[in-house]
């Protein structure tokens, strides 16, 4: 059973990088087919999809994140990491990492509060 666990920092100042590690097990992040993804989901809002890193490395973000989005990953480690620069009170949220075979991810993490404050 593949299963996703988020990690990070809970509180981030406004204008730093938001960084998130998501650490799979119980299968690797290089498998054929397979997509990692993450999202989002601010406070009253609905499930964001913010981008995407594949089993090849390539990866995809949302466009209205894209100029602030990274995503990479360590296959040494079976983690892929997202990264979100310039953040706001705006990006205040649940973050989630999910996986699958498509975009509609069949494995989820927890999810875990980010909060962006001064």
């Amino acid at each position: 059973q593949v299963q996703l666990q988020e990690s990070g920092p809970g509180l981030v100042k406004p204008s730093q990088t938001l960084s998130l590690t998501c650490t799979v097990s119980g299968g690797s992040i290089t498998t054929n087919s397979y997509h990692w993804i993450w999202l989002r989901q601010p406070p009253g809002k609905g499930r964001e999809w913010m981008g995407a890193i594949d089993y090849s490395g390539s990866t995809h973000s949302t466009p209205s994140l894209k100029s602030r989005t990274s995503i990479s990953r360590d296959t040494s480690k079976n983690q892929f990491t997202l990264q979100l620069s310039s953040v706001t009170p705006e990006d205040t949220a649940v973050y989630y990492c999910a996986g699958g075979t498509t975009m509609n991810p069949d494995y989820w993490g927890q999810g875990t509060q980010v909060t962006v404050s001064s």
